[in-house]
């Protein structure tokens, strides 16, 4: 096979085939369940207004990846410089803002992309859907396992449609790949192996000494809900700490943690034991899930799929990855790839994946503004999955086994364990609450 066939089908065969099949929160015969309007409709040919909160790199690349049905309407980043480095690039005139609340007051914008950190990404998006705004929210989708729910449920109180940038989801050779897991296609499966994603590493002991704030950057806001600190820019790398992130296992295992739930059609719900294999931030894990399905993070990064897992089953072994899989028997990837209808058109994209890795996936977000449908990743579908993630590094934190109960969302009987699934905010930057 061609590892690097791009998404594997025309889009209106993906397309047509997304609404029909598993793309929505769990894997059955149900009907794709619909979110009324609450703002005037936007009509089929209306291109949607968008604004763009946080327009770091990963921010630009979805605006230059956002689709012909939409248009740009209004940048806004706390640090400034990104967005005009961005409106300069792109040779547009929209305005820039420091306070994303100033794109959520326009009237003119029916949808945002949030793409900021995910220390920073729940509230806008809670006050977006209060706004009456559609969101585009990046993954990892929360800082911590509360904070997503609260975001799940404004989404449903507003009737907002809130679609999460697990792209994969939106990539046929993983729909078609996913499916023959969740479909017993393969028999049983006896274990699913995936990547012992790193964890975050705590703040250092001593902190950074304090430098002057750059020019531009509000750097109260950037802060957002972690503790205050004076500026250092080696805070700006954010991801590695955990005062700002969940390290590689929230940020890729967004992407592949999210492949697991969808192979085994638990897009709304998670495992029920975890427990320690290893000591340490980046030790091994071992999940169980209610139906008996074991999961283990066990691959060292780097010498596994990243954006997948390994799936052994009673009748061979399939490997996920993004916009690709393998097997063994080989005849497995053989006869999923009969399924796939490429075509020239869309050769192009192969050799470069972050030329459309995300293109289709906002296509779907439009469609369903439009439609008022849920989109492939739905809001509770990026929630369950990233919570696996903080999971994983909760087991790790308290180094012992646990029960969990995905219904409730809570540890059974452990209180220490239940104080890590939030966290403390800063005045300022508390959840919103939505009536």
């Amino acid at each position: 096979m061609n590892p690097a066939l791009p998404y594997g089908g025309t889009r209106r065969r993906f397309l047509s085939l997304a609404t029909k099949t598993s793309a929505i929160c769990i894997a059955t015969s149900q009907v794709r369940p619909m979110l009324a309007s609450t703002t005037h409709p936007v009509s089929a040919n209306e291109r949607i207004r968008v604004g763009a909160i946080g327009v770091g790199g990963r921010g630009s690349l979805l605006l230059e990846q956002l689709p012909e049905s939409a248009q740009i309407v209004a940048l806004a980043d706390c640090n400034e410089s990104r967005a005009t480095a961005f409106r300069d690039k792109a040779k547009g005139d929209w305005p820039i803002y420091s306070d994303y609340r100033k794109i959520l007051d326009r009237k003119d914008i029916d949808a945002v992309i949030v793409a900021t950190g995910e220390f920073q990404r729940i509230k806008p998006c809670i006050e977006a859907c209060a706004a009456g705004k559609d969101v585009y929210a990046e993954k990892p989708l929360s800082l911590y396992i509360q904070e997503g729910r609260a975001l799940v449920s404004a989404a449903r109180k507003t009737k907002r449609i809130v679609q999460v940038g697990t792209q994969q989801r939106s990539m046929e050779m993983n729909r078609i790949a996913c499916e023959l897991v969740r479909n017993g296609g393969l028999g049983k499966i006896l274990e699913v192996r995936a990547i012992a994603y790193r964890g975050p590493s705590a703040s250092p002991a001593q902190p950074f000494p304090a430098e002057s704030i750059p020019a531009g950057l509000d750097w109260n806001m950037w802060l957002n809900q972690a503790a205050q600190r004076p500026f250092n820019p080696k805070w700006m790398g954010w991801m590695q700490w955990r005062d700002f992130a969940g390290g590689e296992m929230t940020n890729w295992g967004a992407h592949g943690v999210d492949q697991i739930q969808w192979a085994l059609g638990m897009d709304s719900t998670g495992p029920v034991e975890l427990e320690p294999l290893t000591a340490g931030p980046d030790g091994q894990v071992r999940m169980k899930y209610a139906n008996g399905v074991v999961v283990n993070y066990v691959i060292e990064p780097g010498k596994g799929p990243m954006g997948g897992a390994v799936f052994i089953c009673e009748k061979g072994k399939l490997e996920i990855n993004r916009n690709k899989f393998t097997s063994n028997p080989p005849e497995i990837a053989q006869e999923l790839l009969k399924q796939l209808d490429i075509v020239e058109e869309e050769r192009k994209w192969s050799d470069n994946l972050a030329l459309w890795q995300a293109r289709w996936h906002m296509q779907n977000w439009l469609d369903c503004i439009k439609s008022r449908e849920l989109p492939v990743a739905d809001v509770e579908i990026g929630h369950r999955s990233v919570s696996v993630c903080h999971l994983a590094n909760i087991t790790r934190e308290v180094g012992r086994a646990l029960r969990w109960d995905p219904a409730k969302e809570s540890f059974v009987d452990d209180s220490e364990a239940n104080q890590l699934l939030v966290r403390a905010r800063r005045k300022e930057f508390e959840l919103p609450s939505i009536v």
